[in-house]
């Protein structure tokens, strides 16, 4: 696949990342659990109510979101319209919602785009 240019990159990370804090927002809403929310350039941070964190950034150098969670690290590359897992494929709303719902002791689920 042939990268983006950076600027384009840095494009869709940052519309990914306002659809994911609007995301995350509904869905923490929808099922009454709080979830503090704090973005500071590339890098969103998640905090549940046990003081656990999801740290959510873009990579410019290597064109991939990456996610640090409680069930490990996870790398996503852009693939078409989607951001997929480097390891399985699966998609970055998908198991997002299964990260933030399994640290949120509820089940979240995060509407992609």
């Amino acid at each position: 696949m042939t990268p983006l240019a950076e600027s384009d990159f840095l494009r869709l990370a940052q519309a990914e990342m306002d659809h994911l804090e609007a995301a995350v927002e509904a869905a923490a809403e929808a099922a009454d659990v709080d979830i503090d929310i704090h973005r500071n350039g590339n890098v969103m941070e998640l905090e549940f109510a046990d003081g656990s964190k999801i740290i959510v950034n873009s990579q410019a150098p290597m064109q991939e979101l990456w996610v640090a969670a409680r069930a490990g690290g996870f790398h996503f590359r852009r693939t078409g319209e989607a951001w997929v897992d480097t390891r399985d494929g699966s998609d970055f709303y998908v198991a997002l919602s299964r990260y933030v719902s399994q640290q949120a002791g509820a089940v979240l689920a995060l509407s992609g785009r």
